[in-house]
């Protein structure tokens, strides 16, 4: 039985309109923008967003962010606080990137924390263009989540999964209900 004070929710909609202390961006490695949730979160939260992405690679992030790491900047004209940048990992049948998936979960609650943010949204990470499969990246979402949490229960008030459609509203359904909710 778990005795944490976070609660894992689940929301279908924009992660562009998520009034929470930090939302995740599966980043592209450049960190300058791109497609999916990564351009979304690029047009919404603005010029100060990309301000900070370009000031990450002209200095320790000259090479851009390696996959499964996090970083943050400010969010821009976003309702949160701080944009949490993460590369998820490109699914290949032929090798086993889940701690790649993983990790990018871990890094992203871990910068979150050091930032002080009490609330967290995370997209679906890497299940877009990157080809993760739905289920199996809700499960590892949910997993790694679950056992951050567990691990230091009270660092968050809530962790929210914030998803696009029905296929991953279901996904991430089945992965909360088989880890206890």
């Amino acid at each position: 039985m778990s005795t944490s004070h976070t609660s894992l929710t689940l929301v279908q909609g924009d992660i562009t309109e998520q009034a929470v202390d930090a939302v995740v961006n599966a980043a592209n490695s450049s960190l300058l923008g791109g497609g999916g949730v990564d351009g979304a979160i690029h047009r919404r939260g603005g010029p100060e967003i990309l301000a900070e992405c370009r000031a990450l690679r002209d200095g320790h992030y000259g090479g851009g962010l390696p996959t499964g790491q996090a970083v943050a900047t400010t969010a821009g004209r976003l309702p949160a606080r701080w944009v949490v940048h993460t590369v998820g990992p490109v699914y290949a049948k032929s090798e086993d990137r889940s701690d790649l998936l993983a990790s990018c979960y871990r890094e992203s609650l871990q910068v979150a924390g050091e930032l002080g943010a009490r609330t967290v949204a995370f997209p679906a990470i890497s299940t877009g263009i990157y080809g993760w499969p739905l289920a199996d990246g809700a499960r590892t979402a949910v997993a790694t989540v679950r056992a951050a949490v567990d691990a230091a229960p009270d660092a968050f008030d809530e962790i929210r999964f914030v998803v696009f459609d029905d296929s991953a509203r279901e996904a991430y359904e089945a992965a909360l209900a088989a880890t206890g909710g």
